[in-house]
């Protein structure tokens, strides 16, 4: 087994420097609304300049020692679920360390180059200080599956289960918010996404399944696109953060 998982995106979706990368962070963090702890979250994962903002209303919310973290494969096929097989998960601001339950297989070139959960490791470094890690990269899976991984990591209160993917892609700024707009409806509804709604429906799904089973409630922190963020409106990317809690709140 490795020792650790380097960075594979720093300098590119968020900053190589640590204090640079810290102080983007916690600026991000501090302009969110606090709110009550969720169980689980959904966040997105483009470069900072586009979606940091949004991922930040839900990472503001976290209370946690352990986090369960999953995102989809953009690069390498995979069927189900799989660890990075690293003792550590790096990034500029350090190395968490990598809990890696013995029912899950390891592959470690699905993690490789991987953005999808790199990228919210920073904010949970800064958001929680220290906590264990269970990072996991989705590949071909149905809901049933997911949710019975995500199932078997729930544990107590201070595990949090987040899932990171980023809404529709490429579409105009008009089309993109109808679309995203009904996206965020049928999460709400715990119901279920396509892959043209979400590059991560398929953890987005196993997530919405546990949440049924469950009886979780969800709510809506913030709705974007990058053409509200850093981009132009002739074809932008979506982005939604979404909170799952395991009690009503009073």
């Amino acid at each position: 087994m490795a020792r650790a998982r380097p960075p594979a995106v720093a300098g590119s979706f968020y900053p190589a420097d640590p204090a640079e990368l810290r102080e983007q962070v916690s600026r991000l963090l501090a302009a969110a609304a606090a709110g009550p702890q969720p169980k689980a979250v959904i966040v997105p994962h483009a470069g900072y300049v586009y979606s940091g903002a949004v991922a930040a209303s839900a990472f503001r919310r976290l209370e946690a020692d352990r986090v369960v973290l999953l995102g989809p494969s953009h690069f390498f096929p995979l069927r189900g679920v799989a660890l990075p097989g690293v003792q550590l998960f790096a990034t500029p601001l350090g190395e968490v360390p990598v809990e890696s339950p013995p029912d899950i297989p390891a592959q470690p070139a699905a993690h490789a180059e991987e953005h999808s959960l790199e990228v919210e490791v920073p904010f949970l470094q800064q958001a929680l200080r220290q906590f264990t890690l269970v990072p996991l990269v989705v590949g071909d899976a149905a809901p049933e599956e997911v949710a019975a991984v995500i199932d078997r990591l729930w544990d107590g209160p201070r595990t949090v289960v987040v899932v990171s993917s980023d809404l529709s892609h490429y579409l105009p700024y008009q089309q993109a918010q109808l679309k995203d707009a009904a996206t965020a409806r049928e999460i709400l509804a715990l119901g279920r996404l396509d892959s043209d709604h979400a590059c991560g429906a398929v953890p987005v799904n196993g997530l919405l399944a546990a949440a049924r089973e469950r009886g979780l409630r969800a709510e809506l922190l913030d709705l974007r696109n990058s053409g509200d963020t850093a981009g132009d409106k002739k074809r932008v990317v979506g982005y939604g953060a979404f909170a799952f809690y395991e009690e009503a709140r009073a």
